[in-house]
């Protein structure tokens, strides 16, 4: 049986943003996809997603923020 889907999460994960201001994790040895920058942060998944808790605060993406 072929690995799951999921897998790349269980190793070194980045950190990536969008231009309305939202992150998510991407696989650190990847290039994000077209429109997502990468944040600097790298790590665990659970380091990864400590960051995201801490700078993402407003979860509304930019273009609806007042």
């Amino acid at each position: 049986m072929g690995q799951a889907q999921s897998d790349w999460q269980d190793g070194q994960v980045k950190v990536v943003v969008n231009g309305e201001g939202q992150y998510s994790l991407w696989p650190a040895h990847r290039e994000p996809p077209d429109g997502w920058s990468e944040t600097g942060t790298t790590g665990s998944k659970d380091e990864c997603l400590g960051y995201i808790a801490r700078v993402w605060q407003d979860m509304r993406p930019l273009s609806v923020r007042t």
